[in-house]
């Protein structure tokens, strides 16, 4: 490499030299006319052919055409009768045994529960509820109330 020698200038990219710019329009215009004489030369084609067609007789078209329509009934409205269910109310059963006259002075409360379990058992306070019982009263072997009431997540038998 020469050091005295200077170094081309640089172009900013994108651009074309002057005599490179020069040809690309001059191909651009020749372009433009041979379209410019291929599409006169393709409408004189034109021309010619609807004058040839003029010339000739003109075909008999006969068209038939056949409708049929078929009735189609209207839909009947369908009637849809509501009838309310009345679900009934849990129940709460509370049977109180009464001593013999002579066996003693004192009454003793034993009541049943209404509710049980699917197994026949008496409910108590903090196990879960069945979906049916909820918000349902019942009590336990020993007959205290317990209420079947939304607690800790689940629904679970507490005392009321």
């Amino acid at each position: 490499m020469n050091p005295y020698r200077h170094p081309a200038p640089q172009r900013p990219a994108g651009t074309r030299p002057l005599y490179q710019r020069k040809r690309m329009w001059a191909a651009g215009v020749a372009l433009f006319a041979a379209g410019a004489i291929g599409g006169t030369q393709s409408a004189h084609d034109e021309v010619t052919a609807a004058q040839t067609l003029a010339a000739k007789p003109a075909a008999t078209v006969t068209v038939t055409a056949t409708a049929t329509e078929t009735a189609k009934p209207e839909p009947i409205p369908t009637v849809t009768k509501t009838k309310p269910v009345k679900t009934p109310g849990p129940t709460v059963t509370v049977t109180k045994a009464a001593q013999a006259a002579g066996s003693g002075t004192s009454h003793s409360d034993t009541s049943t529960c209404s509710i049980v379990s699917n197994s026949g058992n008496c409910y108590q306070a903090g196990q879960f509820c069945r979906n049916s019982d909820h918000g349902a009263l019942t009590t336990t072997a020993s007959g205290a109330r317990i209420k079947c009431s939304y607690s800790s997540n689940a629904w679970r038998w507490t005392y009321s």
